[in-house]
């Protein structure tokens, strides 16, 4: 079998990990920002569909590659406003909502598509984004400017929720909303904002397969990630910096798996190497979530004045 200290010590196998894990990257923060403001938000799966569909086709019909990423996140806020609006406007069920959504958004995209391209068998293509060659960096030169994007939203996201008003009262309602009632804040605004923008980040995560990673777009590109992105929150303990960890650590296994079904030696299954990154998911899952302190009032929906 192909020596691991081999691969590992293959510059192209890094670059791989952190391209694999700039999708990840976005998507848990876009939960974590939910989450954090105590509403879960199962819409992520279809929500990236939408988002990887929405910026392709901008960007197919000739919008600037920014003006993409830019369209996309505004489809998953759109869709996230509706999210919001079953959740915390009607206190619905916010596992039913979501589901609900990540099926609304993954037909209409693909919908969209058939429409848009009714005699294609093979995707249209972009001009995806250049890697960016200018920085001194080996790994991170060879990524896109998403990648840098996603990984300065984190110390980002982090500064917001731990050193702001706005970061407070995210991690108020989320807690305790009677009592940020009680100092005046909006809880029913404060989980609106933060589930669009959470949202955002999720459609955006999806633009990244379609404009940077890939150039076009298809059917089950997603292929489970928003649904990763929800264990990855957890694996967190719904920090920032850890979700970036996590994010790092799964791509890190699926880049494995993928060399060692690359190497000519291989002596297992394929199907093996595939079940390699989830197998060790779950296992690191289950390791650190029993001590993760989760949001108190996550999924209990909360009207003005209950007490």
């Amino acid at each position: 079998m192909t020596d691991i200290a081999d691969i590992l010590s293959n510059a192209s196998f890094w670059v791989a990990v952190l391209r694999i894990a700039t999708p990840l990257i976005f998507g848990t923060l876009g939960v974590l920002l939910c989450e954090r403001a105590g509403v879960l938000n199962l819409g992520i799966e279809g929500i990236m569909v939408a988002g990887a569909f929405a910026g392709w086709i901008a960007v197919y019909a000739g919008a600037p590659l920014w003006l993409g990423v830019g369209v996309a996140a505004l489809t998953g806020a759109v869709f996230g406003l509706l999210h919001a609006f079953l959740t915390v406007g009607l206190a619905l069920s916010q596992h039913v909502s979501g589901l609900g959504i990540t099926l609304l958004a993954t037909a209409l995209s693909y919908y969209g598509y058939r429409v848009s391209f009714p005699k294609v068998s093979t995707p249209p293509t972009v001009t995806p984004f250049a890697p960016m060659d200018w920085l001194p960096i080996p790994v991170l030169g060879s990524q896109t400017p998403l990648t840098l994007l996603a990984l300065l939203l984190v110390p980002l996201l982090a500064w917001v929720l731990y050193r702001t008003p706005a970061g407070l009262a995210v991690r108020m309602v989320g807690e305790n909303p009677q009592a940020a009632e009680g100092q005046g804040v909006s809880v029913a605004a404060t989980r609106t904002g933060a589930i669009v923008a959470g949202s955002a980040l999720m459609g955006v995560a999806g633009s990244f397969l379609t404009l940077s990673a890939f150039n076009a777009f298809f059917f089950n590109m997603i292929n489970g990630r928003g649904w990763i992105c929800v264990a990855l929150v957890v694996f967190a303990s719904w920090r920032p910096g850890k979700a970036l960890l996590g994010a790092l650590l799964f791509a890190f296994f699926d880049a494995l798996q993928l060399r060692l079904q690359q190497s000519g030696d291989a002596i297992l299954p394929y199907q093996i190497y595939l079940m390699l990154p989830y197998l060790l998911s779950i296992l690191a899952l289950v390791l650190v979530a029993r001590k993760a302190s989760y949001p108190q009032a996550l999924m209990k929906p909360y009207r003005k004045g209950e007490r």
